[in-house]
């Protein structure tokens, strides 16, 4: 299942400040980190109240293909950087593990993406949470494949709702291969192939961003969306009810960002900057209502670009949303600090 474009985490990377060796309430999470080797045989599933595995994606050869900017590919050290001095704002309980990282070195993107998904898969079946840290977009068709590889093993027909965070739908066709405008077309028919429902809810589009033919073709697959003045202009309650329709009719929820669906004043290291991308603060507050459901099984945040960054301003927005996804779901299993 593994090969050389698998690497285990080298647990040095986690550097950050100290206040104390031994009060868990002045830790910071590189501190807390344990490595997790996947390709160790002798692995036990996670046994503990809520566990978190991150794993790197260190391939932007999606956006490559995309003819967008490359950098993303060293997206996941960035993040890492960022989360390394964030507060262990939680019980000991919930605990964290460093999978490593997922290479597109020497093959080619529909295998590293493959790999990506058994890394997935596997995180799934040790009772773990993942969260990757892409890399391009192109991450979210391996995340989806591994979430339905372990779920398919408990039911033929798992019912995923996927909800994407950014400015482009990402269905743009494919005859001549994949690329990070793809992968929800790619899902959608894998889903068709596969008898299963294809339930997809783009949040953040951006009507410059994307060609009258994609809206033709979101609207023809079916697929939900809020445009990004619509979450600016309406009233929150009316961008809840819609989310709420789509989570219902759910049995499970994988959430990927984009992080270009944010405002290039916010996210500047990204391969599309969006000078009218959304303020953090409404994402975050949607990303919480989501969690909440408590039916979301994977998440990763893409896209982040240290070559056009401005002082991590981008890498640490991707560590902030990684800390409201972990803080929210630790209060939902009574595992928060209250600060």
């Amino acid at each position: 299942m593994f090969h050389s474009n698998y690497k285990p985490i080298d647990i040095r990377t986690w550097q950050g400040r100290v206040d104390s060796d031994t009060n868990f309430d002045a830790f910071r999470w590189h501190q807390w980190v344990k490595p997790l080797n996947l390709m160790d045989k002798n692995i036990k599933p996670f046994k503990g109240k809520l566990g978190f595995a991150f794993i790197g994606y260190c391939c932007d050869e999606g956006v490559n293909l995309n003819k967008g900017r490359v950098g993303a590919a060293k997206g996941p050290e960035s993040i890492r950087k960022e989360m390394a001095n964030l507060p262990c704002a939680f019980m000991k309980e919930v605990e964290f593990f460093d999978a490593g990282n997922v290479y597109c070195e020497q093959i080619t993107l529909e295998e590293s993406q493959t790999l990506l998904s058994k890394t997935i898969e596997k995180i799934l079946d040790l009772n773990l949470f993942p969260i990757v840290l892409g890399g391009g977009h192109e991450t979210a068709l391996g995340n989806y494949k591994g979430v339905l590889g372990h779920l398919k093993e408990k039911s033929a027909s798992p019912k995923i709702g996927i909800i994407n965070f950014d400015a482009h739908f990402d269905l743009r066709p494919y005859s001549n291969g994949g690329s990070s405008g793809t992968m929800f077309r790619q899902i959608a028919d894998i889903c068709k192939e596969s008898h299963l429902s294809y339930s997809y809810f783009c949040i953040g589009v951006q009507k410059h961003c994307n060609t009258v033919d994609l809206f033709k073709t979101a609207d023809n697959l079916g697929v939900k969306y809020i445009l990004a003045k619509d979450i600016i202009d309406k009233d929150v309650w009316s961008v809840l009810g819609e989310l709420d329709d789509f989570i219902q009719s759910q049995d499970y929820i994988y959430i990927t960002v984009c992080a270009d669906v944010f405002s290039s004043a916010f996210a500047p290291g990204v391969s599309a900057a969006q000078s009218l991308g959304l303020d953090p603060e409404r994402v975050l507050k949607l990303l919480k209502y989501i969690l909440k459901s408590e039916k979301v099984i994977s998440f990763d945040i893409c896209e982040v670009s240290p070559r056009f960054d401005l002082d991590n301003t981008t890498a640490d927005l991707a560590s902030v949303v990684i800390f409201s996804l972990i803080t929210t779901l630790s209060y939902l299993k009574n595992l928060a600090v209250n600060i």
